[in-house]
């Protein structure tokens, strides 16, 4: 019974990863995604995305890191996931699931989802590119529009050889909108044994065991739930194995926020930490009533040191970088 770390671009990055494992419970993480257009890209370019490489592609409390990929071209594709594979990233990751306007005009994430043809010929290229022993794993959603092409869908990416299929019971159409329809997974898997990963609106352990029941997936994927209760799944850990769990108080996330060491990044600019703290604070406080009233304090301040001082000052911490 997995439990992995959802690819969420702009948000899990780097240093979330490896403040959320630190913290512990999951599995494996799925990097933010690496858009491949036309050419094999260089190894700086992975290594910005999952730094991890440098250590044997896992976070610092030892979690494996897959390296997700993003574009509508099979070969070029396969040459990139041999790339991230040869570099050291735990098997390769797909996405067909991002619902991003963006994305999508370039004929990539969802709107792939139009086209199952197009992905089983991406996920095969992938797959005959990659050694046997290195995962290929796919990420999508129920559907585009609707749900009228589950079906074809996952049988695509099961027929081109995949390993593992996440689904985000969602369609693009329905976004990040609640509920889940965690139950229209459940009837896809009857077609094949491939592992299948659960996704979308887990908050809490009763909705992943809830997940788990109408999905009738072993494993679950982990996204903005994780972002709000970052100890998310270290309990479900704990309750799974019947044992008393008790939740991170606000001074621990304070703490796990400063070792995560996000205001030593001198790769990005003066604001990176005083953005992304306030980015994080708007899930925080959907758990911690102490989040919402530390937002309040910090909005207006646009300096990374500043947002810093106010962390150590309310976590009575001393960090250096």
């Amino acid at each position: 019974m997995k439990l992995i770390l959802a690819p969420m671009e702009g948000v899990v990055d780097f240093h979330m990863r490896q403040l959320l494992t630190d913290i512990g419970g999951f599995d494996l993480c799925v990097t933010e995604f690496i858009r491949v257009v036309d050419a094999l890209l260089p190894a700086r370019v992975f290594h910005r995305y999952c730094p991890e490489l440098n250590n044997q592609g896992k976070t610092q409390s030892g979690t494996p890191v897959r390296i997700q990929l993003l574009g509508q071209h099979a070969n070029v594709l396969a040459e990139n996931a041999q790339r991230a594979v040869e570099l050291g990233s735990h098997g390769v990751d797909l996405n067909f699931g991002c619902p991003a306007k963006t994305v999508n005009k370039s004929k990539g994430g969802a709107v792939l989802l139009k086209e199952p043809e197009q992905i089983y010929q991406i996920v095969k290229a992938v797959r005959d590119a990659v050694p046997v022993d290195d995962e290929v794993s796919a990420k999508v959603r129920l559907g585009f529009d609707d749900c009228s092409q589950s079906q074809e869908i996952f049988d695509a990416v099961c027929s081109a050889g995949a390993s593992s299929i996440a689904i985000h019971a969602r369609t693009k159409r329905d976004g990040y909108r609640p509920p889940a329809y965690w139950e229209k997974i459940k009837p896809l898997k009857v077609t094949s044994d491939i592992n299948v990963v659960a996704n979308g609106e887990v908050w809490n352990f009763d909705h992943y065991r809830l997940c788990q029941q109408r999905s009738g997936c072993d494993d679950v994927m982990l996204g903005r739930g994780a972002l709000a209760k970052p100890d998310l799944a270290a309990e479900i850990v704990s309750k799974r194995n019947g044992e008393h769990y008790t939740a991170l108080s606000w001074q621990q996330i304070l703490h796990h926020i400063i070792d995560s060491s996000m205001h030593c990044d001198g790769g990005n600019s003066e604001r990176y930490f005083a953005s992304r703290t306030k980015q994080w604070l708007g899930y925080l406080k959907l758990q911690y009533t102490d989040a919402n009233l530390f937002f309040e304090e910090i909005k207006r301040l646009k300096s990374s040191q500043e947002v810093l001082d106010k962390i150590l000052q309310a976590s009575n911490k001393v960090t250096t970088c």
